[in-house]
């Protein structure tokens, strides 16, 4: 049997890594790839002949979680298997509520997801075990995400802080920073020094991912 698969991914280089994970097995056929949810349901619309789905979290216009939803109401015969970098709890949650049928992180290699893949389509759930681990936990502690919660909605940055962090998360140095917001590079040092410190971590890659996790840019 001919496994029929399609991505939605909004990074060329991961969705190629992909791709090519999935072209070592003869019985996977990878069909096509979306850019986001909105694209992958057109894409469903014309052609829903597809038997599981890899899906992104992250995407723009409109991410994995609310895709899975809308395609599992409208197509529930199609497998969702979310393929993902972010492990957090709230994601973990809204992708199990959602409808989706595993949750694997990018890193999987090849072997692992041809696993996922076949686990899913014989009924099972296919987890990375960080996630299973993360899954029993959020069963066994369900106080620890409101307790998650809570310390999401103290994170209270001004206007302009989320304006540097986008700029920062784009890869932008302190002087470009500060040349497209029209302030000097020690006001702008100055702010990153208090998004730290808002945010308690350490580094701006620990800054993008926190800021990316809460859903402030």
């Amino acid at each position: 049997m001919t496994i029929k698969i399609a991505l939605a991914e909004d990074n060329v280089f991961i969705a190629k890594s992909i791709e090519e994970k999935l072209s070592f097995f003869d019985d996977f056929k990878f069909k096509y790839r979306a850019k986001n949810g909105a694209e992958l349901i057109g894409k469903l619309e014309d052609d829903h002949t597809i038997d599981i789905i890899l899906m992104d979290i992250q995407m723009p216009e409109m991410g994995g979680i609310k895709a899975t939803t809308l395609i599992k109401n409208r197509f529930p015969q199609i497998k969702i298997v979310m393929l993902t970098v972010f492990d957090d709890d709230d994601n973990i949650l809204n992708s199990i509520k959602a409808g989706a049928d595993g949750y694997l992180l990018k890193e999987t290699n090849p072997e692992e997801l041809h696993n996922g893949i076949l686990q899913v389509l014989e009924g099972g759930a296919a987890m990375t075990p960080s996630v299973a681990l993360k899954t029993l936990n959020l069963l066994r502690f369900p106080e620890k995400l409101t307790k998650d919660k809570i310390q999401a909605e103290e994170i209270s940055l001004s206007k302009r802080e989320t304006e540097i962090l986008d700029h920062l998360a784009k890869g932008l140095n302190y002087q470009l920073i500060a040349d497209n917001l029209f302030i000097s590079p020690p006001t702008v040092r100055k702010h990153i020094e208090n998004i730290y410190k808002k945010l308690q971590v350490h580094n701006k890659m620990e800054a993008v991912q926190k800021a990316m996790k809460h859903n402030i840019i």
